[in-house]
């Protein structure tokens, strides 16, 4: 069983740090994180149907 989790940085982010966000959809749901707070900071889990709607608020296709 794998116990590390999959995270992928936004195209967004830049090298320098500001604006970090990364993605995980390892266990069925959208996790969604700070990457520069990693292990100590909160993460949100969304459902899909949720994560959806939101990036179609945003209008990110």
């Amino acid at each position: 069983m794998r116990t590390e989790r999959s995270w992928v940085k936004s195209s967004y982010s830049d090298a320098e740090g500001a604006e970090c966000v990364e993605v995980s959809t390892d266990i069925g749901t959208v996790d969604v994180r700070d990457s520069k707070l990693r292990g100590s900071g909160p993460q949100l889990s969304l459902s899909l149907p949720a994560w959806e709607a939101f990036l179609q608020r945003i209008s990110i296709p």
